[in-house]
């Protein structure tokens, strides 16, 4: 595992593959870190430089005291890059991986050559949804993940997946500042009006079963990127296809990051 610093905090990432071959940088959803690409980064590191890394609040990385938002974690994935001297990257996002994947093409656009969105939208919750974190935000402060770890994973992975190595990782998580990256999350600006400015070749895939984001987000996400080469619908999966259906996944993200990410 290796660390960069960025505004005081120390970030963890871990890399597969060779460090000549083009790279590709991982970024994970909420309550998650860079270990749910594990299957992506196994069916890719043959012929990628893959890069995962955990985001702040979260993993290695761990809790932080400060206000931010999705533009500072795209930034912070420019960071990493600048510490590993990367010129050029793809970038795969999940969730809240593919918020800030879209704002870092945003924010500098001639760094990055593709993107691979994952079960992530360009606008904002719902109230209710933003109603529903924030009495996640309490009972965290209260009691950690003790009442929450298997309802949660019910609502990320589907009723199949075994998912105790995660409940497990967030029996261990701190309750100090969790409201950090709850904030971030309500709080995100809608970004749908600036889709037109991602000009990078893209890929959508949702699951069809997913609680957390409907389908429809990924739907109205892959007409609105304008050089958007498919969408892939992941049958029977929930909220984190790449994660628990990898072999609907991964055949379709090789090939397009083969044909656009090199």
């Amino acid at each position: 595992m290796g660390w960069f610093e960025r505004e005081g905090i120390r970030f963890a990432y871990e890399e597969f593959g060779l460090r000549t071959a083009p790279a590709i940088v991982f970024s994970h959803g909420f309550l998650m870190d860079g270990a749910m690409f594990q299957p992506n980064v196994a069916a890719l590191s043959d012929v990628f430089r893959c890069i995962v890394w955990d985001q702040r609040g979260f993993g290695a990385t761990g809790p932080t005291d400060r206000t931010f938002s999705y533009w500072d974690s795209a930034r912070d994935l420019i960071g990493l890059l600048d510490h590993l001297e990367v010129d050029s990257a793809s970038l795969v996002g999940m969730s809240q991986g593919g918020f800030l994947s879209m704002r870092a093409a945003l924010l500098e656009p001639n760094r990055f050559r593709a993107l691979a969105l994952i079960s992530t939208r360009s606008d904002r919750d719902d109230e209710p949804v933003k109603a529903s974190f924030e009495q996640l935000k309490i009972e965290w402060a209260r009691n950690g993940a003790a009442n929450v770890a298997s309802p949660m994973a019910a609502f990320l992975f589907g009723p199949d997946y075994r998912a105790s190595a995660w409940t497990a990782k967030w029996l261990r998580m701190s309750r100090d500042h969790f409201e950090r990256p709850v904030d971030a999350l309500t709080t995100r600006d809608d970004i749908t009006p600036r889709l037109e400015s991602i000009t990078h070749a893209s890929m959508v895939f949702h699951g069809l079963d997913d609680a957390a984001i409907s389908p429809s987000c990924g739907e109205a996400l892959a007409l609105g990127l304008p050089n958007c080469k498919g969408l892939v619908l992941v049958d029977g999966a929930g909220h984190t296809p790449n994660l628990t259906h990898p072999a609907s996944v991964n055949p379709a993200l090789r090939e397009f990051l083969l044909r656009y990410g090199r």
